[in-house]
């Protein structure tokens, strides 16, 4: 039996949206507590994605259930721009990681 991974993708409909075309699994959210919920949801074993992406606002209010899985191969949270731009949220969140596996900041 091949085990086949999924990728996912949360954050506002008008963000999620266009990746259901690329068929990738979309969650849009309204708010923070809908948001905890999917993402829970999502990132139990049995949902089997491999990555996850998160747009940055929401980023913000879930990031004690995300840095549950800093440390992990699976899921990759992922954090993206949202359609008012992006919050820099990304770009610290690679910089972090890169630090732990490098031991310095390279970037």
């Amino acid at each position: 039996m091949i085990l086949m991974y999924k990728i996912g993708v949360m954050g506002g409909r008008e963000t999620v949206m266009g990746f259901k075309a690329l068929g990738l699994d979309v969650f849009p959210v309204d708010g923070l507590e809908e948001a905890r919920h999917v993402f829970r949801e999502i990132t139990k074993e049995e949902a089997q994605f491999a990555i996850i992406y998160v747009e940055e606002n929401l980023a913000q209010g879930l990031q004690s259930e995300i840095d549950k899985f800093k440390d992990v191969p699976m899921p990759a949270i992922i954090l993206i721009p949202g359609r008012d731009g992006s919050l820099g949220m990304g770009l610290q969140a690679l910089n972090a990681a890169v630090e732990r596996a490098v031991g310095t900041n390279i970037l």
